[in-house]
């Protein structure tokens, strides 16, 4: 007798979600680099926190991406490859040679010229997203955003384990310019990734003129939703993640005061949350599958702020000697923020694949990201003052009630009885488009 899989098992072993690995980690890795590594040699080549908190302003690409999305959505720059692989393709050969160049800099001598890097390296990982985003969505059907958005997010935060942890490790032993150009590898497999899946059949469909490009994607989203609500709707977006991105944006200089050596944060700190980052979000999106968009939101977001409190309690024992049960309060603590942040990311990247409208995802996509991105990058680069100024312990309880307005907003945007997602009778993507 012929046992059919469950649906949920059809959606998991498909094509479509091994390029969804490959995405996430190309994605991933240029952020984490700015976000985690650039901060830590920053720190130890004698920068203040100031300085290095500042550093958060050079993200502006990530918030103003939207601004060059039309030009994704109505071009391709090599022909041969399509529209959305040739940007994947030109950005990440301009990532892997950025990487590499960085490390070849030192900062108290060419400060400038460091800075001027950095941004073109947060530009280049800006386009690459565009490019990436617009890509899933148009391979991946309505029913596999949840699983699919899961595999990406955990990717692109498995990618943070690079410049997070295996690059600090190799710091203490290698000089900082060949960390970088070791880091900088890593963007190779994305990279042939780009040049060996298909174009997707969506992707044929550009928009006519510029000017559709640029006009249109706003006037569906404000015409499909009424002004009052999809100005709701980008509200969420902002908030939904304050609190968590602006705990985490000095998390490395914080192990450091706290007493933590490079060695120890790489290996400790970053791999505690591998295993459980991995393995919740991978369940959290086969859950998701089952109980909806709406619910994971509001399930995965009550985890995403709680888990904050972690940072509280290690600011409240403060700075001391390494030993056994520090360390485990270390892993304790980085556990606990990989499985929530990485939870609410998993939902929240669902939804706004979700919200776009397939015709014009490049700048959809890339508006709703960028919303996402304003708390990084501008109100992370207060960071640094408000640490000098309140302490790391009240520094964190105020990321804490952060985060409660996103999460107030949910009653409008994202109903807890507002969507059943379920995967039956819903045609799925040729395998032959991607």
């Amino acid at each position: 007798m012929h046992l059919s899989r469950p649906a949920w098992l059809n959606i998991v072993l498909n094509r479509r979600m091994l390029i969804c690995i490959f995405t996430g980690f190309a994605s991933g890795l240029p952020l984490y680099l700015l976000l985690n590594l650039v901060p830590a040699w920053l720190k130890t080549e004698g920068l203040s926190l100031k300085t290095i908190g500042a550093f958060a302003l050079i993200q502006f690409p990530y918030t103003w991406k939207f601004l060059w999305a039309p030009l994704l959505d109505r071009f391709g720059l090599l022909p041969w490859l399509g529209r959305r692989r040739s940007w994947m393709a030109v950005s990440q050969f301009g990532l892997v040679a950025s990487i590499a160049w960085l490390g070849q800099l030192s900062p108290s001598e060419h400060l400038p010229l460091v800075i001027g890097l950095t941004a073109t390296l947060a530009f280049l990982s800006a386009t690459q997203d565009i490019a990436l985003d617009a890509f899933r969505r148009e391979i991946l059907p309505d029913a596999e955003l949840g699983l699919g958005n899961a595999i990406h997010v955990n990717a692109y935060r498995i990618a943070g384990l690079v410049p997070g942890s295996l690059s600090l490790i190799l710091a203490d032993y290698l000089p900082w310019s060949q960390v970088f150009v070791i880091t900088a590898a890593f963007m190779l497999p994305g990279l042939f990734m780009t040049l060996a899946v298909k174009e997707p059949f969506a992707a044929s469909n550009s928009p006519r003129t510029l000017r559709d490009a640029v006009v249109e994607p706003f006037r569906e989203f404000f015409g499909r939703h009424g002004v009052r609500s999809a100005l709701l709707v980008l509200a969420f977006l902002f908030f939904y993640k304050l609190g968590d991105s602006l705990c985490t944006a000095l998390a490395t200089p914080f192990y450091l005061d706290m007493g933590y050596t490079k060695t120890e944060i790489g290996i400790i700190a970053k791999n505690a949350g591998l295993w459980p980052m991995v393995i919740g979000g991978i369940l959290g999106g086969i859950w998701m599958v089952k109980i909806g968009i709406n619910r994971a939101l509001w399930l995965f977001g009550v985890v995403q702020f709680i888990t904050i409190l972690g940072f509280v309690w290690m600011a409240w024992l403060g700075p001391g000697e390494s030993d056994a049960a520090r360390l485990a309060v270390l892993a304790v603590v980085i556990a606990g923020e990989a499985v929530g942040a990485g939870l609410g990311t998993t939902a929240f990247v669902a939804f706004m694949a979700r919200t776009t409208n397939p015709a014009y995802t490049a700048t959809q996509f890339a508006l709703f990201t960028s919303l996402m991105a304003i708390p990084r990058t501008f109100i992370n680069a207060t960071a640094g003052w408000l640490v000098e100024y309140m302490g790391w312990y009240s520094f964190f309880w105020l990321c804490f009630f952060l985060a409660f307005p996103g999460m107030l907003l949910l009653f409008r945007v994202a109903p807890w009885n507002g969507d059943r997602v379920s995967p039956v009778g819903v045609a799925p993507v040729p395998e032959s488009n991607t």
